[in-house]
């Protein structure tokens, strides 16, 4: 089982000792909290539309348009989305916080209420993946100060928070108040909002990689709550997943023009305090599970939580699941899961190709009130078995004793997830999430950029520096198709130091570049001056041959622009060259079989002859000699071979 079981961001929390009405002083005064608004703008995090299937006659580019505007004429910010469900157990975006901005990578999370990041003077935080926030560099930032209608820390008079989790994990800080961006790309404008300043967090928090949470939830310190407050979006978000092997995505603040085949449930405020939709019945391999008809309807309902890893489904549900999956899967091999910790149901023989697992496995429809449904393929309900190829291991599992439904991330992998709070209903349009953000092309009127996060262009060898998601078709032909991308860059790091970090140094950039960490091959390592010069060879996923266009192109954007962010230990990179290169038309193996042979056959008779002139040389040396009975011959120097 991969480390994100451990990274499970199961929402529920325990206690919420802020009452909705704590900014009731603000809204009576807006001037005490907020910078002056940009009315009319929204915001979205990356999207990348490319449909399932080729037959669907929706026209992407009038709906990359509506992206940018919602019903409301309201226009929409974009956010990239980073990392990848089950090898981080989380997806992450940047936000800035702060003036000058200071950046952070955020857990999106729909199942929390408050927005937090580590606070210089935390003293029981982890190391994350960037530097603390600091209250004194930031010339804008604001204590929330004690009222009637918060948690108050008596001694200094300023507002607290505190969230607890399922898995055991827990924030808590003080609130302050200051600038939060939300990036280049995005249309809305920097906003003042309220966030928590972490003073301590147990658990998962503590050690993940990711530096804190961005809370979609429903509260009033939401960040979805309070750009409503303000009148800037509309209240709606999106999220989009990337699939199996992949990643990446985007998310939308704000809302968007639905596609027209975007399927519906109800969710309902007053039926729990999390977003739920209305689910009636799964089927599997085209049949209903035989199940109560209010199976999916215990404690809070069916709920929807980005944060959380895997599926969890009340315990006579999971049994009737797993026992009609087991019965619709032909020629598969029912094996023991990565972890011995864990009881996991895999299966081994359906290959490495997830477009190709619905061959393997039946397709699963999720049936919901009002009679839609939601197809979910394979790559739904399934995670890769980390040691054995071809195998895939179940990811939806029994909820305890608790009898409601839990559906995180893996159940919307490449699913357009629309949150339209405004009309207290949630929309599902499958798609290619990881591509949805690359063929975002329409030039936007960008809020000013985040001083952070300004590029610096050095292609030395001519090759274009253009900003993400931009290159134009020359860069690569559209019949040209990418086999390798090869990256030259320079650290300005000394070579002994990072030695033992290149393994390290690979992942990061990986989950930069959002690929796959064994995609990411060194090819060369050495010193220059006082720094290194490292090549890299970016190779397609899976079983392909080739990187598809726009995500070659994402790719080189991302590094031409900056927007690889590195830890601070390894310093700073300069991107030298870079180039592609033509799929190969025959593997390796093919390739050089001949060379090889030769090479084993030669190899073998050298051997062999080395051994047979040694021989005789022994058999001469052995012969005439003569030895008096009982004398002790004087022992001999081993001979070295």
């Amino acid at each position: 089982m991969p480390n994100s079981r451990a990274c499970v961001r199961i929402f529920f929390f325990l206690t919420a000792l802020l009452a909705d009405d704590l900014f009731a002083d603000a809204r009576s005064d807006p001037n005490k909290y907020n910078a002056p608004l940009q009315t009319g703008s929204a915001m979205i995090l990356p999207l990348v539309l490319t449909a399932p299937n080729s037959s669907r006659l929706f026209n992407h580019r009038n709906f990359h348009r509506q992206l940018h505007k919602d019903s409301s004429q309201k226009p929409n910010a974009r956010m990239r989305l980073y990392d990848d469900l089950l090898t981080n157990g989380y997806y992450t975006t940047r936000l800035w916080i702060g003036t000058p901005p200071q950046e952070f990578a955020l857990i999106v999370d729909s199942g929390s209420t408050v927005t937090y990041v580590p606070c210089s003077d935390c003293e029981q935080c982890g190391k994350h993946q960037d530097p603390r926030f600091q209250p004194d560099l930031s010339s804008t930032y604001q204590q929330v100060m004690c009222n009637i209608d918060c948690s108050c820390d008596d001694l200094r008079k300023v507002c607290i928070y505190e969230r607890q989790y399922a898995e055991q994990s827990s924030s808590s800080g003080v609130l302050g108040n200051d600038i939060i961006s939300f990036g280049k790309e995005s249309a809305l404008g920097p906003q003042r909002a309220v966030f928590g300043c972490e003073n301590a967090e147990t658990g998962d928090l503590f050690s993940q990689h990711a530096d804190g949470i961005i809370g979609l939830g429903s509260g009033p310190l939401s960040i979805m709550d309070q750009l409503v407050e303000k009148g800037v979006i509309s209240d709606s978000f999106s999220l989009c997943y990337g699939g199996m092997d992949v990643g990446g995505g985007a998310m939308v603040l704000g809302g968007i023009s639905s596609p027209p085949d975007m399927v519906f449930s109800r969710s309902d405020p007053v039926r729990s305090p999390y977003y739920n939709i209305e689910l009636k019945e799964i089927h599997v391999g085209g049949a209903p599970l035989q199940l109560p008809p209010k199976a999916f309807d215990g404690k809070h309902g069916t709920v929807l939580d980005s944060g959380t890893t895997y599926a969890y489904l009340p315990e006579a549900a999971f049994v009737a699941f797993r026992d009609a999956l087991i019965k619709n899967l032909q020629n598969l091999k029912q094996i023991h899961g990565p972890d011995p910790n864990y009881n996991d149901i895999c299966f081994s023989g359906a290959g490495s190709d997830p477009s190709q697992l619905s061959k393997s496995f039946p397709k699963v429809e999720m049936v919901f009130g009002n009679g839609h449904k939601l197809l979910l393929t394979p790559e739904n309900y399934l995670f890769r078995h980390s040691k054995v190829h071809g195998g895939y291991c179940l990811g939806i599992f029994q909820n305890g004793k608790d009898p409601t439904t839990l559906l995180g991330g893996i159940i919307v992998r490449n699913t357009l997830v629309t949150y339209d709070r405004q009309n207290q209903r949630v929309g599902f349009w499958k798609t290619n999430c990881s591509e949805l953000w690359e063929r975002l092309h329409i030039p936007i009127a960008p809020s000013p950029a985040p001083a952070s996060s300004i590029g610096r262009n050095s292609a030395s060898d001519g090759s274009p520096a253009l900003p993400p998601a931009v290159l134009p078709d020359s860069v690569i032909p559209g019949e040209f198709r990418v086999g390798v991308i090869t990256i030259d860059m320079s650290l300005d790091v000394k070579y002994s130091d990072l030695v033992p970090q290149v393994t390290k140094l690979a992942k990061y950039i990986a989950q930069e570049l959002e690929v796959n960490t064994y995609q990411v091959k060194l090819l060369n390592f050495t010193r220059k001056g006082n720094g290194t010069l490292l090549q890299w060879g970016v190779f397609p996923a899976g079983s392909s041959n080739y990187i598809s266009n726009a995500r070659a192109k994402n790719i080189i954007s991302r590094l031409t622009e900056h927007n690889v962010h590195l830890p601070g230990s390894f310093g700073s990179y300069q991107l030298v060259k870079w180039k592609f290169e033509p799929p190969q038309s025959r593997s390796w193996w093919r390739k050089h079989f001949l060379d090889v042979f030769i090479g084993l056959l030669v190899a073998v008779l050298l051997s062999s002859s080395t051994f047979l002139v040694w021989y005789i040389w022994r058999r001469s040396q052995a012969v005439g000699r003569y030895e008096p009975v009982n004398v002790t011959s004087p022992e001999q120097e081993l001979q070295k071979l």
